[in-house]
């Protein structure tokens, strides 16, 4: 069969309609756009999904809630009805909470709910690595996402089917972490064999607000339909992510080879001149055969990956796998513990409702969509991910220490606090998993048709993921013997994360300070600290 059949069964089927219809093909321009938007919505809808624990554990464990009489936050009742359920209230559940969880080691059996869901989804990250650098992307997405969407929904369904067994909900949180595991390889190598180094860090800075905009979603989603039983707050979550899978099944292209295009990476010295090539070509004709050099790569099916210890031993890959362990330890934290800590925390003389707590807590993502912008502006303007990495990492101990002391004034200063922390908590666990990633899995010391993305990408998340199983875990034990402590481990988190990379660090000192160097000592000093292949800009 021809290349163009082979191509045309490689195309997404929305794709493949539109384009029958439209009677022409979109620039190279367009289908970028496209791919940021539906790998955006993918994963925002990742994060929605996993939200809904976060919302509902002080539901499930209502001991010491107080309510307040005052109007919630954040704007009297435009986000919040005042307190007053539903009559079908099954077991008087929000005042005698959801057995098992509403013993006295319920904040620990949340805690293990919790770490169950990450450490499988960190195990599983491994492995889904590694096979979306071997199996069609699209495909491996959309079959993740799908699987995602029922098990969450299942878990929601223990509410209506009555069911009080811990190891039902056990279980849906740990099939559910290993098909969320596929989310992450994936979009970060789709998004890296479409866009290539130059202005990576802020173009990813600003995609990777999925993950802020997915918390605040899943938060206010499952807030709204808090109301009518808990079940409802996984269902429409569980029901998101699945939909979203439909919609990368008909339009995702995973390659640019699938749809015709190649050598749009930035290690092409043509990449500017193709792409306005294509636009020209467009503009001038009604139908654009895309052209194809003889030796075009076939995309989804051709290229071969990686092991992960090739994977492994690529400069840069460990630290800043270490690194994120703690970082994802802090942030995951603040994830799955905030809603539940502002409820039981007295905030200006009052204690907020479980729905109020939720809705307050996604200014923390706020904070974070606008600490992955600026941690990626400054990485790519300096010219140094590690440096960047590890100064927002320090920071975060200051702001942490601040919103734990004088969070609990007011509900402004805790406001204030809490955005300044998401900032230097999000920030760089947001370019560790983007830019970073993505310049590792297109590192200079891989073959050429090597696929590494994703398996670089698994390697440095899934690390990352361990800490965030750990996190929250150690979070269900410490918080009963006061917050303080939690406090503290978070910070000692932070500042282990930024020692990890002062050898990193210092090697971008280094490579800045030789810059003025003639070009042939320059090459030899890069060589000696490894330091130029791993974080400069060029190939």
């Amino acid at each position: 069969m021809s290349r163009d059949s082979n191509t045309r069964r490689r195309i997404p089927p929305g794709i493949f309609l539109i384009k029958s219809v439209r009677g022409k093909d979109w620039t190279l321009k367009s289908y970028r756009y496209i791919i940021l938007l539906l790998t955006f919505i993918a994963y925002a809808s990742y994060h929605a999904s996993r939200k809904p624990s976060s919302i509902v554990k002080s539901v499930f464990y209502p001991e010491s809630l107080k309510n307040s009489k005052v109007n919630p936050w954040p704007v009297g009742n435009v986000f919040i009805k005042e307190e007053e359920f539903v009559s079908f209230d099954r077991n008087s559940v929000e005042s005698q909470g959801w057995y098992p969880f509403n013993q006295s080691d319920g904040t620990s059996k949340l805690g293990e709910i919790d770490v169950a869901f990450l450490a499988c989804y960190s195990s599983g990250m491994y492995v889904a690595g590694h096979l979306g650098d071997t199996l069609d992307l699209r495909l491996f997405l959309t079959t993740g996402m799908i699987g995602s969407g029922i098990f969450v929904g299942l878990f929601g369904m223990g509410y209506f089917w009555n069911i009080h067994v811990f190891w039902f909900y056990l279980s849906m949180q740990m099939v559910a972490g290993l098909f969320q595991a596929t989310g992450w390889p994936s979009v970060v190598a789709v998004v890296g064999n479409w866009f290539g180094k130059r202005k990576r860090g802020l173009i990813m800075g600003i995609w990777n607000a999925h993950t802020s905009v997915g918390n605040i979603s899943g938060s206010l989603l499952a807030a709204a339909v808090l109301d009518y039983g808990w079940g409802w707050s996984f269902i429409v979550p569980g029901a998101l992510i699945a939909s979203a899978g439909v919609l990368v099944y008909l339009f995702l292209p995973a390659y640019p080879e699938d749809i015709g295009f190649s050598g749009v990476t930035d290690s092409s010295p043509n990449l500017e001149s193709l792409s306005q090539a294509e636009e020209d070509r467009t503009q001038k004709g009604p139908v654009v055969k895309v052209e194809k050099s003889s030796g075009i790569k076939e995309g989804s099916g051709s290229r071969t990956g990686i092991g992960l210890f090739e994977a492994c031993i690529i400069p840069g890959v460990i630290p800043f796998a270490l690194c994120l362990f703690f970082s994802k330890l802090v942030a995951y934290t603040f994830l799955y513990w905030l809603p539940f800590y502002l409820s039981q925390t007295e905030i200006g003389g009052e204690y907020m409702s479980v729905k109020s707590a939720g809705n307050l807590s996604t200014l923390f993502d706020v904070g974070g969509i606008a600490g992955g912008i600026l941690a990626g502006y400054m990485s790519d303007k300096l010219n140094a991910r590690a440096t960047t990495a590890a100064t927002f990492m320090l920071a975060a101990i200051p702001s942490m220490l601040l919103y734990r002391t004088y969070g609990s004034i007011s509900r402004t200063i805790n406001i204030l606090l809490m955005v300044i922390a998401g900032l230097f908590v999000n920030g760089p666990y947001a370019l560790i998993t983007t830019a970073v990633s993505a310049d590792l899995g297109t590192h200079s010391s891989l073959r050429g048709d090597s696929r590494a993305l994703a398996t670089v990408t698994a390697i440095i998340d899934g690390t990352g993921s361990v800490g965030a199983a750990l996190g929250p875990l150690i979070t269900g034990f410490l918080s009963s013997k006061g917050w303080d402590v939690v406090f503290i481990m978070l910070m000692v988190g932070a500042l282990i994360a930024s020692l990890l990379l002062s050898h990193l660090v210092i090697a971008e000192f280094a490579e800045r300070s030789h810059k003025s160097v003639p070009s042939s000592h320059g090459q030899q000093t890069d060589e000696a600290t490894g330091s130029q292949p791993l974080l400069s800009n060029q190939r």
